[in-house]
């Protein structure tokens, strides 16, 4: 114990002589944080749509109507598709609907579909895809009103339907790609921390000293551990502060819990960090084998954006074996849900389970000899 303390107590004066581990620990979460929280996001607000009314009828108003009133939109109206064209053309609007000037006349026949065109900037697969879909949805509960009220005419309505959405009450996507975010912000800051101390001990060449000294793998392993994950939880905290503080996002379940499911994480994250940078023995190359092992896999298959369901087979088999896609699990289930405890003790033992295959490795490749 006195050998691990000294340990501790060096790395310590280490982080507090190096404000490189400062500026990772507390000022970085920070920036990442307010860029995740401004710059990503997954709702459509306000999005530029032209509108061409080219029928004047009763129908084809009513209809435009709930386009108008959707605060989705912000439409550009015009008489004549020509007017848009150029719009689209120069990127001023994502797309326009049409309505042609025959439209009331099929939808009073009722022979035929009342025809409609939706015209997207496929330039931007997702924004077209999102704009077409918001305004079929306009459109088919624009129908589903039409149908009611001619088959009810006269007639009270005999249902009222009330939504409820469980867990994201708001449906704001920010409620769950903030506590993703935190996931993906304590990889970087996880294995960036530790990718440096061990590389950086052999190009001081300190760890020659070290060498000569008792002090054990499992010594040394925990003298650089105990110290970066008490650095590192304090950068967890900075960031639940600001997300719950500064961004209102709801948290369900207990800061116990949470203190658990971060150190079940850091367990891991840490560990790959010495790993890279026991293997690698200089801080350039560890920096990049720690982004590479650590935030690319944590970014694309942890679930954060790209949802896991959707990706093929082997990929989804694949992003079993990164401990942040059950971080990031974890904490949007405590931030919306709550205490769930069969999905975060699976989580927590999936996450526990990485981080000793990577200390098995640390120990392996953590040998007391210069060659």
């Amino acid at each position: 114990m006195r050998r691990l303390n000294a340990l501790i107590i060096k790395e310590f004066f280490q982080i507090i002589r190096d404000p490189s581990a400062i500026l990772i620990s507390l000022f970085l979460p920070l920036l990442l944080l307010f860029l995740y929280g401004y710059g990503v996001s997954l709702d459509l607000n306000h999005l530029r749509l032209g509108l061409v009314i080219e029928d004047n009828s009763k129908e084809a108003y009513d209809f435009a109507s709930g386009l108008v009133g959707s605060p989705y939109f912000e439409l550009v109206i015009k008489r004549h598709r020509h007017e848009l064209e150029e719009e689209l053309i120069k990127s001023n609007i994502r797309g326009y609907v049409v309505i042609p000037e025959y439209f009331s006349k099929f939808f009073l026949r009722n022979e035929e579909p009342a025809p409609l065109q939706i015209i997207a900037d496929g330039s931007e697969p997702n924004t077209a895809a999102f704009a077409v879909n918001y305004v079929t949805g306009v459109w088919e509960k624009w129908l589903q009103q039409q149908k009611i009220s001619s088959d009810l005419k006269g007639f009270p309505p005999l249902a009222n339907f009330q939504p409820r959405y469980w867990f994201n009450e708001q449906l704001e996507s920010q409620n769950f790609l903030i506590p993703g975010s935190l996931a993906i912000i304590m990889t970087i800051i996880g294995t960036l921390l530790t990718a440096l101390v061990v590389a950086r001990e052999w190009e001081r060449g300190t760890m020659e000293s070290l060498m000569s000294t008792p002090v054990t793998n499992f010594e040394l392993i925990m003298g650089k551990l105990i110290p970066y994950y008490l650095l590192a939880f304090v950068s967890m905290t900075i960031c639940i502060i600001f997300a719950v503080g500064y961004y209102g996002i709801p948290f369900r379940g207990s800061y116990f819990t949470l203190w658990l499911v971060t150190t079940a994480f850091l367990f891991p994250a840490l560990g790959l960090g010495l790993f890279a940078s026991t293997l690698a023995k200089d801080q350039v190359a560890a920096s990049q084998a720690a982004i590479f092992a650590g935030f690319l896999p944590a970014f694309m298959l942890s679930g954060f954006i790209f949802e896991i369901a959707s990706m093929p087979l082997p990929i989804r088999l694949f992003t079993r074996i990164w401990p942040a896609r059950y971080f990031v699990s974890s904490l949007q289930t405590l931030f919306l849900a709550g205490n769930i405890w069969p999905i975060l003790f699976f989580n927590m033992a999936w996450m526990i389970g990485i981080g000793i295959v990577f200390y098995i490795g640390v120990n392996a490749i953590t040998v007391k000899r210069l060659d």
